[in-house]
């Protein structure tokens, strides 16, 4: 087995808590980074190479990208709500400002562009919201970025697993391009707790066995998932948010349960 650190803990006395890119083991096709902005304050980038799906994970913000702007976005205070966020796509090679309107959380997600789309705004009525799973296995689903919404490369997705209950289970993978079986696809998961004390726990492991890692995360964490299977854990007392993305040579997810556990899917 070769040793990998998937886990990334968050620098919480900077503006940008995480930024997978700096990550020992940087995925090749998913980038997120964490942004906290102090109300009144600006921050000002370019896309570059990626596109890229800014989601307003709490507060309220104005976003200026290219000739667009949308103006007072932003209706949660914490991603604990339970309600969709607004989100902004934008296509690679473009310069946006953000302003925030009161203190404010963003998920910069980002994949691979092409220059294939345009900018637009997500809002909530926009994202399909869905229940999978039954007992302690139930978790709530925000589509933000589905595959059936235009982009390059990237598909993101908010998950809300209650305290006690599991999550990306039974353990599936994407890492075989080999459709229509399965896809490729690369995944982040960026973990929050409530109350923010606690902590959860992930396993990534593949057939062979080449990665096997499990590990306790906390509040801001992420964890990445380079290949293989990855079940989450949300311990009693603790509810777990998270926010995936996901992205690969083909935009489209396909995924196999481990077949030790094809028992539980019915």
């Amino acid at each position: 087995m070769i040793a990998m650190d998937l886990l990334l803990h968050p620098d919480r006395n900077a503006e940008q808590t995480l930024d997978t890119g700096q990550a020992a083991e940087a995925l090749d096709y998913v980038r997120f980074r964490h942004r906290r902005l102090a109300e009144g304050s600006r921050y000002t980038d370019d896309s570059g190479a990626h596109e890229l799906c800014l989601v307003i994970l709490s507060g309220k913000a104005t976003i200026t990208a290219g000739s667009h702007t949308f103006e007072a976005i932003g209706e949660r205070m914490s991603v604990f709500e339970q309600v969709p966020p607004h989100a902004v796509y934008l296509p690679n090679g473009t310069s946006f400002t953000v302003e925030a309107l009161t203190d404010l959380e963003i998920g910069l997600c980002g994949a691979p562009g092409r220059g294939g789309h345009t900018v637009r705004h997500i809002a909530p009525e926009d994202i399909k919201q869905s229940t999978r799973g039954e007992g302690a296995n139930v978790r709530h689903i925000h589509d933000i970025l589905p595959e059936t919404e235009s982009a390059d490369s990237l598909l993101v997705v908010e998950v809300y697993t209650p305290a006690g209950n599991w999550s990306s289970y039974p353990p599936h993978k994407h890492d075989e391009d080999n459709l229509p079986n399965e896809s490729f696809l690369e995944e982040s998961y960026y973990h929050r707790l409530n109350p923010a004390s606690g902590f959860g726990f992930q396993r990534i492991y593949t057939d062979d066995r080449s990665i096997d890692e499990s590990m306790a995360f906390g509040d801001g964490s992420c964890v990445l998932v380079p290949r293989g299977y990855h079940p989450v854990g949300a311990p009693y007392g603790h509810d777990l948010y998270y926010l995936n993305v996901m992205a690969g040579p083909k935009r489209e997810w396909k995924f196999n349960t481990d077949p030790d556990f094809a028992w539980l899917v019915k």
